[in-house]
Parts: structure tokens; C-alpha cells; sequence
């Protein structure tokens, strides 16, 4: 029973943190589904995936910094706490000042992956040179937010995330209808939002030193030994993370290729995995949390109970939300557009949205037990065969296409849930094995 209230103290907080970013997504693809035209939900489609596949590539910053964090926590080692939140802060705003510096190039070569058509180009390049502005602030925050996820407190990234969220969803619907700005409109709310979101994270870290900077020493920071770890673990997650990216571009590239309405369709249909995504994370962050503090505090007990309970409160969530999907998917799709043809073409491929759940619930799961423990090799070795088996049955034929006896955009979706899939299996394979080498290692 103490096990699973500390499950819920922190993933309830990380739950209600995270489902604003869905919100967000849906607020951002409604006010654009009811601008007239499917042209622009596909043009925050693309330029979404644009500005994410930028900052995919460095969730390092926030999950390498988390299991680092709860293994320093779990050790009662309150000075390497320190030293790992100002590395991971520094590294986010020399890296937001590198994007932004290399931001033309990074668009026209995402521009040419993703390939969409004219007229959807045009916009999702307005709205990635709007949003990119707001990289280092958004670098940042992700590693002041995975620092105190790491510290076993989930409020305060809760409290920042959320806070962050609303301003942009309040700006984004200013900006359109009230000051006329169209489409530019919701960029400009993300990027401003996210400088916000700095300010907030900068109170919460004074708060907890007590209204004082932690204390910062060269010497402590640079330590070859500390930074060698710091940097393996994070390489590991910035491969896997372009492992990912690789997997989501290829989703919405295949999509932009079969045309504007499939493209805005399949963006839709991605919504239903961002919402259970969200969820999930939530018992994700609380894994990361108490895996890497159990590791850390060398009690592997109690380590492996938290995994059980973790995979019984996940398999339970994912259940609820097949029987959400099954029975209101229409409604949902009739309340992000009010376009006939795209709630048509996505109720053709309504199976899959269907079976999000249940294919991908693992996944999320063993993601952070594995982070918890900085077991970031295996994680990267499992992405990367799953984003393998993925790219194979996309591309043994164009789309798939003429391997099965099946639609271009069907295939596609099966490569997609097929890649959640094996991931969480390979993972949950391993995991005996991980836990017998932390024995060992006692």
C-alpha cells in the first residue's frame, strides 16, 4: 500500500503535467482545423514535428539528468544533486543558442525529409522560424524540470509545465481571433510561453537553495570521471532519441507524400497517441524516480516490487483508454475539425487509433525503469531494432505498399504500432537479466 501511494504521489502530479500537452496539441490543431482549411492542420503537423525533432534529439536533458539525479538522490549524495543541475542547465542554454544559430539550415533539410506539399511548406516553415526562438528557453527548462523529477518531486515540474501550457494556449487564441494574427499566431504563443516557463523554473530552484544560486565550482563541475558518465548516459539518449525522431519523421513524411488529407488525417489519429502517451509518462516519470532511488540506495527489493506495481497500474490505465477509444473516438475527432473529408478519412483508419493502447503501454514503462537505472545502452539497442523493423516494412516496397495486400497508409500504421510493440518487449526480456547484474554488483 505505501508502494503504490508513492506511485501515485508521483505520477498523479506528472499525469496532470503532461495531459496539458496533449491539450495543447488539440488546441493548437483545433484553432487550425477552424481556420478553413485542411492546409493548416497539416501545417501544424509539419511544424510540429519539425520543431520536435529538434528537441527529441536533446531529451537527454531532461531523462539523462532524471536517473542521474534519483541514483545521486537515492545515495544521499546532495552535492552531486548540485553539480548535476547546473551542468544540465548549462549544457541546455549552449545548446539553444547553437540551434538557433544553425536554425536556417536545420529547417530547409527537415523541410526536405518531410517533403509536404507547397502551400503546407510555406506555413510550417513560418511556424518553425517563430518557434525555434524559443530554444534555449525550452532546453532549459527541460533539464530544471528533470532535475526535480530526479529529487523525487513532481509538483514543482508539474506546477512549471502546466503554468507554461496555459499561457500558450491563452496567447495562441489571443493572437488568432483576437488580434487577427492567423496562423502565425499559435507559433508565437509557443514560443513566448516557453521564455515564460524559464522565469518560473528560475523561482523554484532558488526556492529550494533557499533563495540562493547553488553553488557552482569549475573544478567539481569538470571532474573527468563525473562528466565521462554524464556523457554516456546522454549520448546513449540522444541516439535513441534520433531513433525516434527517425521513426516520427518517416510517419509524417509518408503521410504529407499521400496527399494534404491523409497527412491531416494521420495528424489527428496521432493526437490519440499523444493523449495515451501522456498518460503513460506520468507512471513513466514516477519509474525513472523510484528505479533510479532504489538503485541507487542499493535496495533492489524494493526495486523490483516498483516494477511489478508500475506494470499492473499501466496495463490498468491502458485498458480504460482501449474502452475510451472504442466507444468516442468519433466524438473526439468531430470536436479537433469540422472538416467532413478528414473525420471520413480518419474513421477509414479508426482500427489503429484503436489498438494504441494496448500496443504501446510497455514501452512507456520499461523506458523509465531503464532511465532510473541509466541502463541507456540497452535502451538504445531496443529502439534501434524496432525503428529497423519499422523502416523494413515501410520501405520493402514504397510505403509497404505492395507487401500486403493493403493501403499505403494502413502499412503504415502497422509499422508504426509494430515498432511500440517489440520495443516493450525487448525491453521487458532484458529486464531479468539487468536486475541479476545489479545484484552482482552489490
Amino acid at each position: 500500500m505505501k508502494l503504490n501511494k508513492e506511485i501515485l504521489r508521483l505520477s498523479i502530479p506528472a499525469i496532470i503535467s503532461n495531459i496539458t500537452v496533449p491539450i495543447l496539441g488539440l488546441s493548437d490543431t483545433t484553432i487550425s482545423g477552424h481556420l478553413g482549411s485542411e492546409l493548416y492542420i497539416g501545417a501544424i503537423a509539419v511544424g510540429t514535428m519539425m520543431f520536435n525533432v529538434v528537441f527529441w534529439l536533446f531529451g537527454f536533458l531532461r531523462m539523462g539528468t532524471t536517473g542521474l539525479t534519483a541514483q545521486a538522490y537515492g545515495a544521499s549524495d546532495n552535492d552531486e544533486c548540485r553539480k548535476l543541475l547546473v551542468r544540465a542547465c548549462g549544457l541546455g542554454l549552449i545548446l539553444g543558442v547553437v540551434i538557433l544559430l544553425l536554425h536556417i539550415p536545420i529547417r530547409w533539410l527537415l523541410l526536405l525529409l518531410i517533403s509536404p506539399d507547397g502551400q503546407v511548406a510555406d506555413y510550417a516553415a513560418d511556424y518553425f522560424n517563430i518557434c525555434i526562438w524559443g530554444a534555449p528557453a525550452l532546453l532549459f527548462n527541460m533539464a530544471v524540470m528533470g532535475w526535480f523529477l530526479g529529487v523525487q518531486n513532481t509538483l514543482i515540474p508539474m506546477i512549471i509545465s502546466v503554468s507554461v501550457n496555459i499561457v500558450n494556449i491563452i496567447l495562441s487564441l489571443c493572437f488568432v481571433f483576437l488580434f487577427n494574427m492567423g496562423f502565425e499566431g499559435v507559433a508565437y504563443g509557443t514560443m513566448i510561453s516557453n521564455w515564460v516557463g524559464v522565469g518560473i523554473a528560475v523561482l523554484y530552484v532558488l526556492k529550494f537553495y533557499k533563495w540562493r544560486f547553488p553553488r557552482i565550482c569549475r573544478t567539481d563541475i569538470l571532474q573527468l570521471s563525473d562528466m565521462g558518465r554524464f556523457f554516456k548516459v546522454n549520448t546513449d539518449i540522444m541516439f535513441r532519441s534520433a531513433c525516434i525522431m527517425a521513426v516520427s519523421l518517416t510517419v509524417t513524411s509518408i503521410g504529407a507524400q499521400l496527399g494534404a488529407l491523409t497527412l491531416a488525417a494521420n495528424a489527428i489519429i496521432m493526437q490519440f497517441f499523444i493523449l495515451f502517451s501522456y498518460f503513460m509518462d506520468g507512471f513513466a516519470f514516477a519509474a525513472e524516480a523510484l528505479s533510479g532511488k532504489f538503485v541507487g540506495a542499493r535496495d533492489v527489493q524494493s526495486l523490483k516490487r516498483v516494477i511489478n506495481r508500475l506494470l499492473l497500474w499501466a496495463l490498468g490505465v491502458a485498458s480504460i483508454f482501449t474502452i475510451i477509444y472504442i466507444g468516442g473516438y468519433k466524438f473526439i475527432v468531430s470536436f479537433i475539425t469540422n472538416e467532413e473529408n478528414v473525420i471520413a478519412t480518419v474513421d477509414n483508419y479508426s482500427l489503429w487509433l484503436k489498438l494504441i493502447p494496448i500496443a504501446t503501454v510497455a514501452a512507456f514503462i520499461y523506458d523509465g525503469i531503464y532511465i532510473g537505472l541509466t541502463a541507456t545502452r540497452q535502451m538504445l539497442l531496443a529502439t534501434f531494432l524496432s525503428a529497423m523493423t519499422f523502416l523494413s516494412i515501410c520501405f520493402i516496397h514504397p510505403f509497404g505498399g505492395n507487401l500486403i495486400d493493403l493501403p499505403q497508409n494502413h502499412t503504415l500504421w502497422i509499422a508504426f504500432l509494430t515498432y511500440l510493440l517489440l520495443r516493450g518487449v525487448m525491453l521487458g526480456l532484458y529486464t531479468k537479466r539487468l536486475l541479476k547484474n545489479i545484484v552482482k554488483s552489490r
